[in-house]
């Protein structure tokens, strides 16, 4: 039987620790501290120095049966803002926070749920393989974690990330790219009222650009949106930059490169239309993938679902996660619910079940 105490226990404390974005060192050494204690080849990387936080990803090695093929198992370390100071609250099958700060769940009950599934194989001498257990750091703010790991520390060719909302069994098939679009319109400031004629309105030629682009539902795999037009001058000053910043998503790579050109496209007409120029244009922030309900590894993860007594849920979501960066390494790695509802709210929740069956879950993907 799971020892449900502790489990319950590991999460409250572990919410408890404060680690908002760039700032999950002391969280991120408890986490540490807890893998050594059952014997894990505990190590860090040095993503720190790239992304400007306080600690790097976390590498947790649980030594099995060399006989088995090894298995990666991942979650975040970092919550979103308000993060700090949470103080968790139980109220039944729920825990939810004091509804000032999230509870962040998102995504310490992942992590919470390897370390006892890991706990348990141990204490039960099950026979299970080499458990390869990665914590990132940044996720939340753009999966920098997890393009900055040291792939060279990973053997497994195929993983579990836990950061997915829906109850345990929710297995998420396909996820979109994305693609960032940031720049800034240059055209030619004058006095709107005196000579506007000798003026090229920054303003106008993004209005053009955007107003002809296809944005928002693309298709069923494909999104597209810009955030933020950003100017400010006085109303008798033609505008001469203008600041914009927007994204492209699919679940088909190819689907996203298409847009992005279409973009870019209406950048460069709107640009000739007024004689003005543009300064910027596309990053790609991760790859789409996507998994076949025939692929041999969602059929093995539908298998530990049905005898962990869950009902596998196949799903596509709209968001990427550190799954992306992953699968573009090389490994086949899928994202699993487990539970967490309400994220980046201060209504955030979830219930003692999921984190119960989710660890039942991993249990069954690890046993042998």
């Amino acid at each position: 039987m799971i020892n449900q105490e502790r489990l319950i226990n590991t999460f409250i404390n572990y919410v408890k620790i404060d680690s908002e974005s760039l700032e999950e060192k002391v969280f991120a050494e408890k986490v540490a501290s807890d893998f050594r204690e059952i014997g894990a080849e505990v190590s860090f990387d040095e993503a720190y120095k790239i992304v400007g936080g306080s600690v790097g990803n976390l590498y947790c090695k649980i030594e099995g049966d060399k006989s088995l093929e090894p298995i990666l198992m991942s979650a975040h370390m970092d919550t979103v803002k308000p993060g700090k100071g949470i103080v968790p609250i139980i109220e039944g099958n729920i825990i939810k926070s004091d509804g000032t700060t999230i509870l962040g769940s998102d995504d310490k009950a992942g992590i919470t749920c390897i370390l006892e599934a890991v706990r348990f194989a141990k204490e039960n001498n099950l026979k299970y393989p080499t458990i390869e257990a990665v914590f990132t750091i940044c996720e939340e703010i753009g999966l920098k974690g997890s393009k900055n790991l040291d792939y060279s520390k990973i053997t497994a060719k195929k993983g579990i990330v836990l950061d997915s909302g829906g109850d345990a069994g929710k297995i998420i098939t396909a996820a979109p790219g994305q693609l960032k679009l940031t720049g800034e319109f240059i055209g030619k400031s004058a006095h709107a009222g005196v000579a506007p004629e000798k003026g090229i309105s920054a303003i106008q030629m993004a209005a053009h650009a955007i107003s002809n682009m296809k944005l928002l539902r693309i298709d069923e795999e494909t999104t597209a949106n810009i955030g933020t037009i950003e100017a400010s001058y006085a109303t008798n000053i033609v505008p001469e930059k203008v600041k914009i910043l927007g994204e492209a998503r699919s679940r088909d790579n190819d689907k996203l490169k298409a847009q992005g050109e279409h973009m870019m496209k209406c950048i460069q007409e709107a640009c000739e239309k007024f004689g003005g120029t543009f300064e910027g244009g596309l990053t790609h922030s991760y790859s789409g993938y996507k998994y076949t309900e025939d692929d041999s590894f969602i059929k093995e993860i539908k298998e530990a679902c049905e005898k962990a007594g869950l009902t596998p849920e196949l799903a596509v979501s709209g968001g990427g996660s550190d799954v992306n960066n992953m699968v573009e390494k090389g490994i086949k790695a899928v994202n699993l619910g487990c539970g967490m509802d309400k994220v980046h709210t201060t209504s955030e929740q979830i219930t003692i079940d999921n984190l119960i069956n989710t660890t039942k879950l991993l249990i069954e993907l690890i046993r042998k």
